[in-house]
């Protein structure tokens, strides 16, 4: 089967999109890749010019209709979907093949999805949020398919000496700053003789006076750094995105979950809704509720290292046996009626 696949390619790393394109390689199907932000006006120059976005955007559709029109896939999957018109996908659909709309990230600007999801043949989601505001807007043929990992990237990683003195921390978090985590993460600088590292973009911005300044270890990091601190790290905290302001939900889980667990690593994950239903509270990985309640599970888990690998161990089992992107695209293929 011929897949035409778009989404958004990092300059830098793999990032979601490869472990999608990887997986349908690996499946045995057919790949058409479409880069859906190659934009011919550099970003600052359209945020202030907005007849040159309608123009680059333009562009970017036909660069989509014309791969479509060469290559001839049966199915065209397009992740994101922000940028991709409701006149593309039709025009997608006169041309035989089947159009699949899969959401990602938080919903931000939900509008445009709204405008073209109706256009589509199937509507995935990351997360369960998007389902209601899917069905909200009377859009009721949406279904749920989390993000996953991809076990031959996703994995633990032997550390030579040099490593263990670079990476090796009791509790570590990898991702951006927000001030809300910044908020949730405060009390653990003040843990005695606990090792808690930072790493990721933006922390920069605290004030010197900030108890987690001295706790900050790099900004952006590779996969190839990354894995090498979940697998130097006693406990790896995940925090989710929530909009400040609560204009929109955000339910999903984030890939990093799913990336934690598959390096074996232990994972310490806030409350999001979606996370119960993907993995087992205590078994799987550890769920907490508040400052407090992060705070008192991390002393815990220091000290009872057996629970802490055990678990570990089970959720690489648990992500490896069901959370795959093979997996997600089987699922995929398979309510869309085409699983062979």
């Amino acid at each position: 089967m011929r897949i035409l696949l778009s989404g958004y390619h990092n300059p830098h790393y793999p990032t979601i999109t490869e472990y999608m394109e990887r997986a349908v390689v690996a499946l045995g199907h057919e790949l058409v890749i479409f880069d859906d932000r190659r934009h011919i006006v550099p970003g600052r120059i359209r945020r202030r010019f907005p007849w040159l976005q309608r123009i680059d955007l333009a562009h970017i559709n036909k660069t989509l209709i014309d791969l479509a029109a060469r290559s001839k896939p049966d199915i065209a999957v397009i992740t994101g979907g922000h940028r991709i018109s409701p006149q593309s996908v039709d025009t997608l659909k006169r041309g035989g093949m089947k159009t699949v709309l899969w959401t990602i990230d938080a919903p931000r600007t939900f509008q445009p999805l709204l405008r073209a999801a109706p256009h589509y043949d199937h509507i995935f989601c990351q997360g369960t949020e998007a389902l209601e505001l899917f069905n909200q807007a009377d859009i009721h043929n949406a279904r749920w398919l989390p993000m996953a990992c991809d076990p031959e990237l996703h994995r633990p990683t032997p550390l030579s000496p040099a490593d263990r003195s670079l990476y090796e921390s009791d509790i570590v978090f990898v991702g951006s700053h927000y001030p809300e985590r910044a908020e949730l993460f405060t009390p653990l600088a003040a843990l005695p003789s606990r090792s808690f590292s930072i790493w990721g973009p933006g922390w920069e911005v605290l004030p010197a006076s900030s108890p987690l300044k001295n706790h900050i270890k790099g900004a952006h990091t590779r996969p190839e750094e990354w894995l090498k601190i979940y697998s130097a790290a006693r406990i790896v905290l995940s925090s989710h995105y929530r909009d400040p302001l609560e204009r929109f939900p955000v339910y999903q889980a984030s890939p990093r979950v799913f990336e934690i667990l598959a390096c074996g690593a232990f994972q310490l994950c806030d409350d999001q809704r979606d996370m119960f239903a993907l993995f087992q509270d205590a078994h799987d990985l550890v769920i907490f509720t508040n400052a407090e309640d992060m705070v008192a599970k991390v002393k815990y888990y220091l000290e009872h290292p057996e629970e802490r690998n055990a678990i570990a161990a089970q959720g690489r089992k648990t992500v490896l046996s069901r959370h795959t992107y093979q997996d997600r695209i089987k699922e995929l293929l398979t309510k869309i009626g085409h699983d062979n």
